[in-house]
């Protein structure tokens, strides 16, 4: 996948507790509801897959 210089990306976590990294576009679409937790925006997909595995260690996701 080709990185557009404008893409900003996000950690949204699933029902189940695991988190998945979304561009900002697909966002509203993979909060499933208004109270689901997410992080970011960050600039890179390298830099969300980074701090997915910090939350992963904290406890806060459950891994994939």
């Amino acid at each position: 996948m080709i990185e557009d210089a404008q893409t900003r990306w996000h950690i949204v976590q699933t029902e189940q507790g695991q988190c998945q990294i979304v561009t900002e576009a697909d966002l509203a679409a993979a909060k499933s509801t208004d109270d689901a937790k997410s992080w970011g925006p960050f600039a890179s997909q390298g830099e969300a897959i980074a701090r997915r595995v910090g939350l992963i260690r904290a406890g806060k996701c459950q891994p994939m």
